[in-house]
């Protein structure tokens, strides 16, 4: 690498191999996830936006009841493991219904979309956070504010190449096949995670700590143990996972007010499927150009100067101004440029400031407590945002009235997340202090 390039980037020359393995993981992972949500969406609003709030309730369900199977994979096997067998079962459920729309197509109707809807639904969430469980349990904290924008870029590739990829094989290969293409990402995906574990294995020194200078063989020997609900136990009991847990919930519940505004203005263009799905494509078109840009050449530097804490601030302080406007203007082209912007600011500022909060955590905390937090405690809030908009949408208050309730929740959140950064900041800074005494000790 040049050294303007590094200093682009943020990434040593040593890290270039595991920030590549890290960067191509996530790629799959998205390009898996991307070639099917097209389909998802539609399915979703084939029994109109009632019907998808209903079916955020059953996703909610359903990731409760799959947390302690996967709490008690955390516990009995090691980490590449269960990476890779939570994988296998997604890709494996995606051949099953590769079967039924092959094998039996007549038989798909409304009830085999929801409850595609709902499998993916969890099958987001749960790709997602085993992917940065992974990178939070193998990076450093000043790594994470380094690297993890630029390894998100993956990602984005990731959501653009899934829909391009969709739309140039849908036709020759037809819908169907579509799933064995997202089974083909996701056996890619397990290889990147085991090319991570051996390029960057996370080293344990005292107290189950990272220590760079112990043995990476023992990381690999190492089951993190506890029992499948430690995850639930841990969220509860931690004041600092308690603050993540309200600041993920009320990103959700706004995240569902959004996307439910869409599908409402959307919907409004007419009952016409391609036209739907075209404003869909731009949105996302737009959206993941912006991301990308700002992944390349900001994340990096604005969280290693500014701070975790100002990072975490920055999102909330978007819908504050976003919702303003947008209650102001009311067009769809409004709404456009919001949206674009919050999951621009999202998914290329805030994700990786939020990672970055569990890189001070314990190991079980980082896989079982992230879990139980970036699956259940999304998808509640999900519900919560999804029943609030259609209530506010029978009273008939339009976004005004959502805006009234955004922009103070938005405030709030903002606090917290500045709230979250320093707590994050001292206990990195102890953790330090304490590595540094126990090496003095150690030479002496």
């Amino acid at each position: 690498m040049t050294a303007s390039l590094q200093r682009l980037t943020n990434i040593r020359r040593e890290e270039v191999p595991v920030a590549l393995a890290s960067t191509a993981f996530f790629f799959f992972v998205l390009t898996a996830l991307m070639v099917l949500r097209p389909a998802r969406e539609a399915l979703g609003m084939r029994s109109g936006l009632d019907a998808v709030r209903w079916l955020f309730v059953g996703t909610a369900v359903v990731t409760l009841a799959v947390n302690p199977a996967f709490g008690f994979l955390v516990s009995r096997f090691r980490r590449i493991h269960f990476i890779a067998v939570t994988y296998l079962f997604f890709a494996t459920s995606l051949l099953g219904f590769w079967v039924l729309l092959t094998l039996a197509p007549k038989v798909t109707g409304e009830v085999s979309g929801r409850v595609f809807y709902v499998w993916f639904s969890v099958f987001n969430l749960f790709s997602t956070m085993v992917f940065w469980a992974l990178m939070v349990d193998r990076f450093s904290v000043e790594q994470s504010k380094r690297l993890f924008g630029m390894i998100a870029v993956g990602g984005t590739l990731g959501a653009i190449f899934g829909p391009w990829l969709a739309t140039l094989l849908a036709t020759p290969l037809g819908t169907a096949n579509l799933l064995l293409v997202a089974v083909s990402c996701l056996m890619c995906a397990v290889g990147c995670a085991w090319l991570v574990g051996r390029l960057q294995p996370e080293k344990l020194g005292s107290g189950g700590r990272a220590d760079s200078d112990a043995s990476p063989v023992l990381e690999r020997e190492t089951v993190i143990g506890g029992n499948a609900w430690e995850g639930l136990r841990a969220s509860v009991r931690s004041p600092y996972l308690l603050g993540i847990s309200g600041y993920v919930l009320i990103l959700a519940v706004i995240a569902t007010f959004l996307y439910f505004t869409r599908l409402a203005m959307v919907a409004e263009l007419g009952d016409d499927l391609d036209l739907r799905t075209v404003w869909f494509a731009r949105i996302d078109l737009i959206t993941q150009g912006t991301t990308l840009a700002l992944q390349l050449v900001v994340t990096g530097h604005f969280m290693r100067r500014l701070g975790v804490p100002l990072t975490l601030a920055l999102l909330p302080a978007t819908v504050a101004l976003g919702m303003l406007g947008l209650a102001v203007v009311g067009t769809l082209a409004a709404l456009v440029s919001f949206e674009a912007v919050f999951r621009a600011v999202q998914r290329a500022m805030m994700r990786p400031a939020r990672e970055t909060l569990f890189t001070v955590v314990s190991r079980e905390e980082k896989y079982k407590a992230k879990a139980f937090i970036d699956t259940f405690v999304y998808r509640g809030g999900d519900v919560a945002g999804a029943g609030t908009e259609g209530l506010l949408g029978r009273v008939g208050t339009g976004l005004a009235a959502l805006a009234s309730l955004t922009i103070p929740l938005a405030i709030l959140w903002g606090v917290l997340g500045i709230w979250l950064g320093r707590i994050q900041r001292r206990q990195a800074t102890a953790a330090h202090a304490r590595v540094c005494e126990e090496r003095t000790v150690v030479a002496v």
